[in-house]
């Protein structure tokens, strides 16, 4: 791999991956149907963890007012979608190179004040 490449690679002591892929569930989540609160969570998110905001796009749902978002980075994305009526938000933070995917998580639970959160993570593009 040559060195423009290896420096958007992630490391562990393992082996080389193309990046974290974190999928978090909140459940009795809050402020999940304003376009303000979602973006200014998303714009946080993005800068707690060190990466590079290129864009970001949301989407309104009706009659339940859910919301589908994306703050697309540099370094891949974090994308969030809204269930209102069951208090349930689905967000995906997938960065590569030495973004730490893990700093969103206070934000997002300050932002959304959830009762209860899950999380999974994933390696992704494992090279060797």
């Amino acid at each position: 791999m040559n060195k423009k490449a290896r420096r958007y690679y992630s490391k562990c002591e393992q082996f080389n991956y193309a990046g974290t892929h974190l999928l978090l569930e909140l459940w009795g989540a809050e402020n999940i149907t304003s376009l303000e609160k979602v973006k200014k969570a998303l714009i946080g998110s993005v800068n707690a963890c060190g990466a590079t905001l290129l864009d970001i796009k949301l989407h309104h749902f009706s009659p339940n007012q859910g919301i589908s978002g994306i703050a697309i980075i540099k370094e891949s994305h974090l994308s969030i979608h809204t269930w209102p009526e069951f208090g349930y938000a689905a967000i995906d933070i997938f960065v590569c190179g030495e973004v730490n995917a893990y700093k969103a998580i206070p934000v997002l639970k300050k932002a959304f004040k959830p009762k209860r959160m899950q999380l999974l993570e994933l390696k992704r593009g494992i090279l060797e």
